[in-house]
């Protein structure tokens, strides 16, 4: 009976614990029905014929859930409009341009992408830090060219605290459409007609850099390349063909000395070098190969500048280097860079000595640009040792109005100013003497830059002038074929040969897509020695005849000494005046 009693003592609770066990799934059932609101059931009807039960009505969790999704997806359906709305677009794009680096160039905006120096800018457009999604600048007289890779911005990073877009030498792209991780390409175009007054009969076009035949289209550059950057590894290529793989090699007389034809060698080529980023200060770059020089502040591609035909101080110096420099960032603000090269825009050296240099360029605000150029030691004439070069190239360029909202939008002005001189070999920097007559480079030139409608137009005018004792930096005129090695007796380039130009230009351009500028422009160009191409042009009668070098005599004259009774003459003018049209496309 004790047993009994005390197994139903047990019993009890273990029956209890059953029951509860049996109720607890109905009752997370009715909990998730609501069941404080159980709804009443409609009995069944006497033919017992099955009815549908009304659906039950959402739990509290049901209807917030619901209430959750709704949110979702009205906040998906904002977000798609502003991402299709202008707005949006301006946002997701914060710039609206300074590469390679050119002198001048990186570009960020006030709130942009970070430059990366690791990668190549516009290395054009002359000094551009090397970025890497959205290009930031350009070398001036050859912009290297930036990629913006970096959403979110670094105030560490070098330049890239405000939009340099606006500079010359610059390019004025924002972004690359075809950027990936490992390669940016690059794709240029250059197309010009040019309308000479003086109506040359061969169509060609005497000492400009940038513009070489008269009344025709004609393609001057097309250039296809890019940078590549991974693992901190650089490497740039951008090649040319059309009139300047023509016409840049002819200008430098470094590969008559020696063999292995360096101008074939190299003319399909404006930029070749690899070199690697060192993750120190604000940045460290070493490049070996040939890049754009930054002396003469305009690219030498024109779509990055204000101009189509700049002035002499920047269409006499040079446009290249071949060798090596460091890009060194102490702060976000500066850059300096040393230069070992073979020597001024040649190929190769021309006697014993390589020239050396460096660039100083400093930033400190969006609205201020300072550069500084130096060359010296390098002997850079042809067969005459011991003839030394120096040369200083220095600029500024101030915006100085900026207002997106206004018609005009947008104003700036750029000032260079050039001196250089040689001596020894028989000339001399002081002044004539015994050691020989001066030879020596003085030279400045201004441009005022306005853009309209939120910087779909734009109005330059500008001009400069230049004195060149000696003509050590004149472009020679390409009368019978002539060319920087030949030389030719219609145009002498010794010790102490006067020349001083000046030119004045007005351009206009139509900017309707970031990647291509319609561009008018008209020049007026002035020397104090015939030497610009007349109506008669400066090719004999029966084309190039014998050697560049030589006279070329008339029809039934076998002998010719430069008299017009028995020598051919070409037509060269004091002055020129020209129309240039260009489309000119930067991808």
């Amino acid at each position: 009976m004790r047993a009994f009693n005390q197994d139903r003592r047990i019993f009890q609770p273990l029956l209890a614990a059953l029951l509860c066990a049996s109720m607890v799934p109905n009752r997370l059932l009715a909990d998730d029905k609501d069941t404080s609101n159980p709804p009443a059931k409609t009995p069944p009807s006497e033919s017992d014929a099955p009815k549908i039960e009304a659906p039950a009505p959402l739990t509290e969790r049901e209807r917030w859930l619901l209430d959750r999704v709704e949110q979702l997806e009205k906040r998906v359906a904002e977000l798609e409009t502003k991402s299709n709305s202008p707005a949006a677009a301006t946002a997701a794009a914060p710039f609206s341009q300074p590469n390679s680096l050119s002198p001048t160039t990186s570009s960020a905006a006030a709130s942009p992408a970070v430059v990366s120096p690791s990668s190549s800018a516009a290395e054009v457009n002359p000094n551009v830090i090397p970025a890497e999604n959205v290009v930031a600048s350009g070398d001036a007289q050859a912009t290297e060219k930036g990629k913006l890779r970096t959403a979110n911005p670094l105030a560490m990073e070098p330049f890239a605290f405000a939009d340099f877009t606006w500079l010359t030498g610059n390019a004025r792209t924002k972004e690359s459409p075809m950027d990936t991780k490992f390669f940016t390409p690059e794709i240029r175009a250059d197309v010009d007609y040019i309308y000479d007054f003086n109506h040359p009969k061969d169509n060609t076009i005497s000492g400009s850099s940038e513009v070489f035949r008269a009344d025709e289209v004609q393609v001057t550059q097309l250039g296809v390349g890019g940078d590549f950057h991974y693992d901190n590894v650089r490497a740039r290529l951008m090649t040319q063909f059309g009139l300047y793989s023509q016409t840049t090699p002819r200008n430098d007389a470094s590969p008559s000395r020696g063999q292995w034809n360096l101008d074939n060698a190299y003319r399909y080529l404006s930029e070749a070098y690899g070199g690697y980023h060192f993750n120190a200060l604000h940045g460290v770059n070493v490049d070996a190969g040939i890049f754009m020089s930054y002396i003469g502040l305009f690219s030498y591609y024109q779509f990055d500048n204000w101009a189509y035909q700049p002035s002499y101080v920047s269409s006499n110096t040079p446009w290249f280097f071949n060798g090596v420099r460091i890009q060194i960032f102490p702060t976000e603000h500066l850059k300096i860079e040393p230069w070992f090269t073979n020597g001024w825009q040649s190929y190769g050296r021309f006697n014993g000595r390589p020239g050396v240099g460096f660039q100083l360029l400093w930033r400190p605000n969006g609205w201020l640009s300072v550069l500084g150029n130096q060359y010296a030691l390098g002997e850079d004439a042809l067969n005459t040792p011991g003839r030394v070069r120096y040369h200083t190239d220095d600029s500024f360029q101030i915006k100085y109005f900026d207002n997106p909202e206004r018609f005009l939008d947008k104003a700036a002005f750029s000032l260079t100013g050039d001196m250089g001189c040689e001596h020894g070999g028989g000339v001399s920097c002081a002044g004539n003497s015994a050691k020989g007559p001066k030879q020596s480079f003085l030279g400045y030139m201004i441009y005022n830059r306005l853009w309209f409608d939120r910087d779909k137009y734009g109005l330059t005018i500008g001009g400069g002038q230049i004195n060149n004792p000696g003509r050590y930096l004149v472009l020679l005129p390409p009368i019978n074929g002539a060319t920087a090695a030949s030389g030719t007796p219609y145009f002498t380039e010794n010790p102490g040969d006067p020349y001083k130009a000046w030119d004045v230009s007005g351009t206009f351009d139509w900017m309707p897509s970031q990647y291509i500028t319609f561009r008018w422009e008209y020049n007026h160009r002035a020397a104090n020695v015939p030497y610009f191409s007349g109506s008669g042009g400066v090719t004999p009668p029966g084309g190039n005849t014998g050697a560049a070098g030589s006279m070329v005599c008339l029809s039934g004259f076998t002998t010719c000494n430069g008299s017009p009774t028995n020598t051919w003459l070409p037509d060269l003018r004091k002055t020129e005046n020209r129309l240039n049209m260009a489309i000119l496309v930067k991808f």
